[in-house]
């Protein structure tokens, strides 16, 4: 059967000859490993900002345009526990997604010492990128902004400013759950607020005069139903590719399926940690993944 370009071209790697371990020496000082990952890329800085201003500028609404004015002692103190709560932990998520290391693959490690540590039996391959000069484990992608090869890679977010793999899926996710929810509740509470301003006189309905509390509403709706919708379609795309045990990238590529097939049951505790519990919703707890490295370099 005559093989495609594209099969072609693999057939290229899978020869021993194209390492060129000679190539690639290792980096002159190696990473610490708690040093806070960090990728220093101007757009997703910027979005990053962007992110936290928008959700400080919905706790400002909420608080002292909706919540501080209205006569319901009880209402305003559930609301605003809630409502800060919420967004305490989606900027919680947001930032250990953003300084998590998403998996990356060491530098320069396609050396000829490091092959040789790998003890490749006749028959068994290894892939080397070309672009960081390192031997890349099955499921692993370049990226061209984290200039790196990540593990089970599935997008690079500018919005989190990294890459969405292996390590911080989970913080990714939650990012996106939690950001759902406290713009659905915003908008919900902008609902309530414009009756009970129309049912009332709008000027004992806010501390702000009424065309300013009318755009602040305004913009809050707006920016509520815009991340609502955007972050509930990566929240369900994300648990979909996590249930399925394939990447953004596998599915964009239509890459051949070589790992082991698991329960979606078993793919999430591979995402959120073993065993089952309160953890798996906090941005704080770290995921034990157990033995759920299946990765490895040889394939």
């Amino acid at each position: 059967m005559k093989k495609s370009p594209a099969h072609r071209c693999r057939d290229i790697e899978r020869q021993a000859g194209y390492l060129q371990p000679e190539h690639c020496a290792p980096p002159l000082t190696r990473p610490r490993s708690d040093a806070m990952w960090f990728i220093r890329d101007c757009c997703g800085i910027v979005c990053g900002v962007i992110t936290w201003c928008l959700v400080f500028y919905a706790e400002f609404v909420v608080l002292f345009v909706m919540l501080l004015p209205a006569k319901n002692l009880l209402y305003s103190l559930i609301n605003g526990a809630l409502f800060s709560t919420l967004a305490f932990l989606a900027l919680a998520s947001h930032a250990r997604a953003m300084c998590t290391d998403p998996g990356a693959v060491p530098k320069g490690n396609a050396t000829k010492e490091f092959i040789e540590s790998l003890q490749l039996k006749p028959g068994q391959v290894v892939y080397k990128c070309p672009k960081c000069c390192s031997i890349k484990p099955d499921r692993a992608h370049h990226c061209s902004v984290c200039k790196r090869c990540i593990k089970k890679m599935d997008h690079h977010c500018p919005w989190v400013n990294n890459c969405v793999g292996e390590k911080n899926q989970k913080f990714f996710v939650l990012f996106t759950m939690y950001i759902a929810l406290i713009s659905l509740h915003a908008l919900v509470m902008v609902a309530f607020h414009f009756i009970f301003c129309f049912e009332s006189d709008w000027t004992k309905c806010s501390t702000f005069s009424p065309p300013a509390t009318v755009i602040l509403l305004i913009f809050l709706c707006f920016e509520g139903l815009l991340f609502l919708i955007f972050t509930s379609v990566m929240f369900g795309t994300q648990v979909h590719s996590i249930c399925t045990d394939e990447t953004g990238i596998e599915q964009l590529k239509k890459e051949e399926r070589r790992w082991v097939k698991r329960t979606k049951w078993m793919n999430m505790r591979v995402v959120f940690g073993h065993p089952f519990s309160i953890a798996w919703l906090s941005p704080f707890a770290t995921p034990d993944h157990g033995k759920a490295d299946y990765y490895q370099y040889v394939v």
